[in-house]
């Protein structure tokens, strides 16, 4: 398993604060679109690890940067279905969060 797929099962898991470290760990060593693509991943990662800790302006302050980076990665990016993850964060933007669980990352292996 790739640690791009182990962090998609992590955050898909709700294990946002390890879903980050995997990801950061490539990150760390990318260059280009594709490290801040990751850090957009990041962003969103600790985002929810932010709000499942109760703490909503740095919930906020997380997903706005990571929709703001993510948006250069529409529709599909690296078999991430980006266009759904986008459009299913925005809601939680909402200063009153959703009663929904959070997003998922979709994931075409293919």
């Amino acid at each position: 398993m790739t640690t791009l797929i182990h962090g998609i099962d992590l955050f898909n898991r709700g294990c946002y604060f390890e879903a980050h470290e995997a990801w950061e760990e490539i990150w760390t060593f990318e260059q280009g679109q594709r490290r801040v693509f990751l850090q957009a991943l990041i962003h969103l990662a600790v985002s929810f690890h932010h709000h499942a800790c109760n703490n909503p302006s740095g919930a906020q302050r997380q997903l706005r940067k990571g929709l703001k980076k993510l948006a250069a990665y529409l529709p599909q990016c690296e078999g991430i279905d980006t266009a759904a993850l986008y459009n299913d964060c925005v809601s939680w933007l909402d200063p009153d969060p959703p009663h929904a669980p959070p997003p998922q990352v979709r994931y075409n292996r293919d």
